[in-house]
């Protein structure tokens, strides 16, 4: 039997935890703690946050998305291969750790996707570009943490609150979607999405898409066709 292998270890965003990079054989895993926040086999439901928004978006040629969170690059490659030359996509990743990785032992996970010419990589708090941004998005995708319910790091409920939802409407384009992926429903987040204004509906996917896996759940939510900015 093939034992799990720790390449690297960082410390979490604002926690006193700390990640760590795991390998078995071609499997990689990052950790926190005992609990596994991604694996390089199960990359099924963050391909199908993107698929999905995409799916609303295709008459935007020039779409401008944005990403919270760049984990193993499963929304990253599956939103590149739905757009078009003229899209530009912004990952924001908070853990300069997770960057390093996708650069160095999980290169061969991440393909040429780092290298599209419409990819910028940012090391950062999504949260900030949201908060600068004025319709400026078409698409906001959120894989950070665990979803609503946080794991790693509980300023991540800034994005999640009401006053988040309310920000990311103004960073948003008029119809716009704000995709959000969560490792399990969440009743009062989708309360919140209707009381923000989005027109929002959740679906659960399976981790390993077609070939099962644990449920997950998608929210997709479009945002006023009146001006975001009036949010």
């Amino acid at each position: 039997m093939i034992r799990w292998v720790q390449l690297d270890t960082a410390k979490a965003p604002d926690g006193d935890e700390e990640l760590r990079l795991m390998q078995r054989g071609g499997e990689f895993s990052i950790m926190i703690g005992s609990n596994e926040l991604m694996n390089s086999r199960l990359g099924g439901s963050e391909e199908a946050l993107a698929r999905m928004s995409c799916e609303r978006l295709r008459d935007r040629p020039a779409l401008r998305m944005l990403i919270g969170g760049l984990g193993m690059g499963f929304t990253l490659r599956a939103a590149l291969v739905d757009l078009g030359p003229e899209a530009r996509v912004t990952v924001a990743e908070l853990a300069p750790a997770v960057v390093a990785w996708a650069r160095g032992p999980l290169a061969g996970v991440f393909g040429d996707s780092l290298a599209d010419p419409r990819v910028d990589i940012h090391e950062g708090d999504v949260a900030d570009l949201i908060a600068a941004g004025r319709s400026s998005y078409d698409a906001i995708l959120l894989d950070v943490d665990n979803g609503p319910e946080g794991l790693v790091r509980q300023a991540n409920d800034r994005l999640y609150g009401v006053e988040g939802l309310l920000a990311t409407r103004r960073a948003l384009r008029p119809g716009g979607v704000l995709a959000v992926w969560s490792s399990a429903p969440n009743r009062a987040f989708t309360q919140r999405l209707h009381t923000t204004g989005y027109e929002a509906t959740e679906a659960k996917v399976r981790a390993n898409g077609s070939r099962g896996g644990a449920r997950h759940v998608i929210w997709i939510a479009i945002a006023p066709a009146a001006s975001a900015g009036q949010a």
